[in-house]
């Protein structure tokens, strides 16, 4: 089983994960270092390449669903999951608000297509606990219809495990000063601005609905074969580590030995003459123009 092929740090990892808090501390909390971080992250990402080979290998299914709070670290976990992994087989699933013939069809309709087949690994980026949590806070749905939700999700999500699939549910949680924080910061940075939205505002005042919500939806969806697992990210970077190595130590891969591939020698050239440079459109050299004029 592949739960935990981790090497056994050396003196100076260690000594550099001790020293932690030199690069800050959130809640009395030490930090690991970015280096600790970035060398885990790439141990637990090159482990996720395995698990991808063997998902392939053998046809599993996966489904891994990311849930929580507004600005819990959600995305870029998954970015960070899905770095070194191959779209054609691992796929992103962050659907829209349903449109108006999807909101006649029954509930779970519209997520049943994005399923995996065999060989897929497929990461929800919310699901369908939009209706445990921000339609009923919202009121986007009706006290009856968020009934039916929480007693029939996990009727579907036995279907979805007795069928073979691999279910795995993550809850992102984060306080509400540091949400706060977050939020602030997004506001600032024009490359996260489009995070924030007028929903994620009222995230701010709805706090407490929100998070009765969530404790509604753990008593009824939290069974034994389909646990919920709660990721504290008041830390992103441990938070990433955490969830990766959890999602890890859960599936029982093994490595696979692939085909192997050798590159031919170069064949030589026929009379093949490629057409004059002049004849083809080329972006500007950018990049170039970025060394500045090295003659002044």
């Amino acid at each position: 089983m592949g739960k935990d092929k981790s090497k056994k740090p050396t003196t100076d990892t260690k000594k550099d994960a001790k020293n932690g808090a030199k690069n800050g501390a959130k809640n009395g909390v030490a930090k690991v270092s970015n280096s600790v971080y970035e060398a885990e992250l790439f141990r637990l990402q090159t482990e996720l390449v395995k698990v991808q080979e063997w998902v392939r290998a053998t046809g599993a299914r996966i489904v891994i669903l990311f849930e929580g709070r507004d600005a819990a670290g959600k995305g870029g976990t998954i970015k960070r999951i899905t770095e070194y992994l191959s779209p054609r087989s691992v796929r992103i699933a962050a659907l829209p608000a349903p449109g108006d013939r999807e909101k006649g069809e029954w509930y779970f309709q519209r997520y049943i297509s994005h399923l995996p087949t065999k060989g897929e690994i497929v990461l929800f980026d919310r699901s369908w606990y939009n209706r445990a949590g921000v339609e009923r806070v919202m009121g986007f749905c009706t006290p009856h219809e968020e009934t039916l939700f929480l007693r029939q999700c996990p009727l579907f999500e036995q279907m979805l495990i007795d069928d073979g699939i691999m279910l795995r549910k993550y809850w992102f949680s984060v306080s509400e000063g540091e949400q706060l924080r977050r939020f602030k910061s997004r506001l600032s940075d024009p490359l996260r601005r489009w995070k924030l939205s007028p929903m994620d505002m009222e995230s701010i005042y709805r706090w407490e609905d929100y998070s009765r919500a969530k404790d509604d939806m753990m008593i009824h969806t939290d069974t034994p074969n389909s646990p919920w697992f709660e990721v504290e990210s008041h830390i992103k970077k441990h938070a990433r580590l955490n969830m990766i190595s959890h999602l890890l130590s859960t599936i029982p891969y093994e490595e696979v030995e692939l085909e192997k591939v050798v590159i031919p020698e170069r064949p030589q050239i026929g009379n093949y003459r490629r057409p004059p440079r002049d004849l083809s459109n080329f972006v500007p050299d950018f990049a170039t123009s970025l060394l500045g004029d090295k003659e002044g």
